[in-house]
């Protein structure tokens, strides 16, 4: 005996009702709609030659699933000596409140025929079970089964969806580089090391690939790096700015040392008190901050040429943003010079900060004017 049957079962022991009725619900009226049957159908013949020419029409239709579900229902509650009808109810294609008002109207004209005075729900779902409440102002419900097809569209699509991605995983050569090569190694390289007796040492190297593979591919760098070395002039000029950008800014620490003042050094012989006197820290900020903006003005700049170069519709973003460097500037050194001197006001940060922020927004207004000007005149070429 199945589980479904069991708690019907105990569902109608557990109440009084002595004459049952099977209810298989099909809210959405398929069985008319489909197969051209008209509701109520009443009946074990009924009902199976309803459920059949159902499937025949449409045999990934679950209702049809759902009228043989009632129908066995029937069948083992008749085993076990109950009295019982099997009906089939439908209401319209638009489901909502006239759909639940002809439902009611077949369960009144059922029980005209058999005087049930219990019943039993069987749906495919949630839809067809939310006329529950209309059936229980005419029949006590004692029990309600959903019907769940063992084999779905929508499992058959995801496993199909998740094979399709693991032979991608698999053959196609922009992932398995990633999903199966970088495995690969370490598993290669631990083996190895594991022959040689070399498991403690191996480990901070497998550590390491994984981390830095983990940092290339969250961060595009592999993607960056490869449009940067494209043999075009926007990629070599990318290389140039880029390379010479990071030349200045690792420079930048260097400069950074050298402005700091030695005597202050050898005087706090401990690095935490060293990395954080205030008056290091602004000596090394100020000799590292021109070279530094340095650098990073290069990068800006390159990306700047190579965009415009290669026509690429950016240059609002990349002329804000040197812009944006540059303003920051005057505020940065004057911030460092509030934090090495107690006695100068805070006050004097306020005349950059807003000089800064004047020339970022007439920068923006000038180049968005612009960009809508030449979008115009786009507009009326064509």
């Amino acid at each position: 005996m199945s589980q479904r049957s069991d708690k019907v079962e105990k569902d109608v022991n557990a109440s009084t009702a002595n004459k049952l009725l099977v209810i298989c619900v099909d809210r959405d009226n398929d069985i008319g709609e489909k197969a051209g049957i008209i509701t109520p159908v009443i009946g074990r013949d009924a009902c199976i030659d309803a459920a059949q020419r159902l499937a025949l029409e449409d045999p990934e239709d679950a209702d049809s699933n759902s009228m043989f579900s009632a129908i066995k229902t029937y069948e083992d509650l008749i085993s076990k000596g109950y009295q019982v009808e099997v009906v089939i109810v439908a209401g319209i294609k638009e489901r909502g409140v006239q759909a639940d008002e002809k439902i009611l109207m077949e369960i009144k004209k059922i029980l005209e025929v058999f005087s049930a005075n219990g019943a039993v729900i069987v749906s495919d779902g949630e839809d067809d079970e939310s006329v529950i409440p209309v059936i229980q102002n005419v029949l006590p419900v004692v029990s309600v089964q959903r019907v769940v097809m063992k084999v779905s569209r929508s499992v058959e699509y995801s496993y199909a969806v998740f094979g399709k991605y693991l032979k991608m995983l698999a053959y196609d050569s922009k992932y398995s580089k990633f999903f199966l090569g970088v495995p690969g190694i370490l598993l290669l390289i631990g083996g190895i090391a594991t022959i040689f007796g070399y498991t403690a040492e191996i480990f901070a190297v497998l550590v390491s690939i994984l981390g830095a593979a983990f940092l290339i591919r969250a961060f595009d760098i592999d993607r960056a790096w490869a449009n940067l070395t494209k043999p075009t002039p926007m990629g070599f000029i990318r290389i140039f700015t880029m390379v010479a950008g990071i030349l200045l800014i690792l420079s930048s620490v260097p400069a950074g040392i050298n402005s700091v003042d030695q005597k202050l050094v050898e005087k706090d012989s401990d690095l935490f008190t060293i990395f954080t006197d205030k008056i290091i820290i602004g000596q090394f900020v100020t000799g590292a901050l021109p070279i530094l903006w340095m650098g990073l003005g290069a990068i800006f700049a390159g990306i700047l040429l190579s965009n415009w170069i290669g026509g690429v519709p950016r240059q609002i973003s990349d002329v804000l943003r040197i812009v944006v460097l540059g303003a920051l500037y005057p505020i940065t050194s004057q911030f460092i010079i509030i934090m090495m001197n107690d006695n100068v006001d805070s006050t004097t940060l306020v005349p950059p900060l807003l000089a800064g922020l004047a020339a970022t927004l007439i920068s923006a207004t000038i180049l968005f004017k612009k960009y809508r000007k030449h979008k115009r005149q786009e507009m009326i070429s064509d």
